[in-house]
């Protein structure tokens, strides 16, 4: 985003620096931005940083070059390539205008200003706060890695980086906010992302207008793909750097964004949501027969509680042999709303789980389950039945990859619970209809959200159906318009 204010030059009178620094940012107020002037062949220098952001002992290391150079050198004329010379640092550039040299400082750099030269040096010594890199907690692996992103920007590239030693990845760092400033690096491969996309991504990120983006990806998200109110996730979210690098090899384009340890993955359909890093960590029998269950699962969270409802109030649509399901009591509250009260009841167990310190989180769930699923059963207030096909509806859930893809799920569930309640058989029929007219007509950054399954792609449907083994994938996926859509050379005749 491009500021609003007329950029300012920097002086070649290091008084009027020290002035605009002190007004806009705060020397002496602030705390934690701290100046140092020291004096190099009789010409005044000004360091300016933050403490906090910057590695103390180079501060410290940078300072002691300075001062030397007075004890080494006599040539006054030539202090500026001296000075720039004696910054001991792999990382040194020269900034113009006052709004760049504050928008670096204020993300860790150092900036030194001459006097007598309209220009100053940024050094990049940043050493952001944060925990070190840890399997996600969402995203568990059996066999695999164990490190994930953190909330560090730099770490973060060079986590991706480290999978991908190919020159021809590019990560383009913009910034956002008005007052947070905050980094965004845009991830892709060259020869591989569309460029189309590449540049789609790009405007939109430059088009944010905001004072800032503390909840970071999220915001981001939602001036990028324009979600609105729609409840179902339009990008991915991941916390592993493997499950990253394997999405810009298929030619997906990934926003790192600090402060935030998940990356977005763009664009993304319904199915990449359905994946998870463990099928590709077993062998593809068992990473196969794995995204079944899961499948199985995700069915089970949206359509088991309104069919057995729907079987419940119209038990003429049920077979003999299934005549076991239930409920054998009914109860003295009516199915619909014990199934009602029975969703709400885990969604609180799992809200009070996650607010909940870790070592009452058990004793929490412990108690909840007694009251929930036994004593509710013993005062007639829920049908065990009722327990019985919620649990498996949370269940599976909580089984889906995708946290937002679970509560998008929930809500459908809901919608057709209603539906199916006031209207029986052509309430479901209507509720399924509109629900899937609705993700067929829901595109992901101009994507269409249901491919491979709408429109049609038998290969790329069977891939995901089935964990293919590695060697036989050979081309990258149509839906991102790969400039480069071989994975793997082709094999000599």
């Amino acid at each position: 985003m491009e500021n609003s204010k007329e950029k300012q030059n920097i002086s070649s009178s290091i008084r009027k620096t020290e002035k605009y620094m002190t007004e806009h940012l705060g020397i002496g107020v602030s705390f934690d931005v701290n100046f140092r002037q020291i004096s190099v062949l009789k010409t005044k220098i000004q360091l300016y940083y933050v403490n906090g952001l910057t590695d103390d002992q180079i501060v410290v290391q940078l300072l002691k070059k300075l001062i030397e150079i007075n004890d080494e050198e006599s040539n006054r004329k030539k202090v500026a390539d001296i000075i720039q010379n004696r910054l001991v640092h792999q990382q040194v550039k020269v900034v113009k205008t006052m709004d760049e040299a504050v928008d670096e400082m204020l993300s860790g750099l150092i900036v030194i200003f001459v006097d007598g030269y309209k220009h100053a040096y940024v050094i990049d010594v940043r050493e952001y706060p944060g925990r070190e890199p840890e399997e996600p907690d969402t995203e568990r692996v059996i066999r695999g890695a164990r490190d994930g992103y953190a909330e560090n920007v730099v770490q973060n590239v060079a986590l991706t980086r480290r999978r991908i030693r190919d020159e021809r990845m590019r990560n383009v760092m913009l910034r956002v906010g008005e007052r947070s400033k905050t980094d965004i690096c845009l991830c892709y491969l060259k020869d591989v992302a569309d460029n189309d996309m590449v540049e789609l991504a790009k405007e939109r990120i430059e088009e944010i207008e905001i004072d800032g983006i503390p909840m970071t990806d999220k915001t981001v998200e939602e001036f990028i793909v324009k979600q609105k109110w729609s409840a179902y996730p339009l990008v991915r979210y991941t916390e592993r750097p493997d499950v990253a690098a394997e999405h810009l090899f298929e030619g997906h384009i990934i926003l790192i964004v600090d402060t935030s340890p998940s990356v977005i993955v763009l664009p993304a359909t319904l199915f990449d949501h359905l994946k998870h890093a463990e099928e590709s960590r077993q062998s593809p029998t068992v990473g196969t027969f794995i995204r079944w269950i899961r499948l199985i699962a995700l069915l089970a969270s949206i359509y088991l509680l309104p069919l057995w409802l729907l079987f419940v109030m119209e038990p003429s649509l049920l077979p003999k042999e299934l005549s076991f399901i239930g409920p054998n009591e009914e109860g003295n509250i009516p199915i619909v709303i014990q199934i009602i009260m029975g969703d709400i009841g885990v969604e609180l167990i799992r809200m009070a789980a996650i607010h909940t310190p870790t070592p009452l989180a058990t004793a929490m769930g412990l108690v909840a389950a007694i009251l929930v699923g036994d004593i509710a059963v013993d005062v007639g207030l829920f049908s065990p039945e009722v327990i019985l096909y919620v649990a498996i509806s949370a269940i599976g859930g909580y089984v889906t990859p995708s946290y937002e893809l679970s509560v998008a799920n929930k809500i459908m569930k809901l919608y057709l619970l209603l539906m199916t309640a006031f209207f029986g058989v052509n309430g479901f029929v209507i509720a399924f209809t509109t629900g899937a007219l609705y993700l067929t007509q829901t595109r992901a950054l101009t994507k269409p959200y249901l491919w491979p399954f709408i429109p049609f792609d038998l290969q790329a449907f069977l891939r995901f159906v089935l964990r293919v083994p590695i060697p036989f994938i050979n081309s990258r996926p149509d839906i991102v318009q790969p400039k480069n859509k071989f994975r793997q050379p082709l094999p000599k005749k």
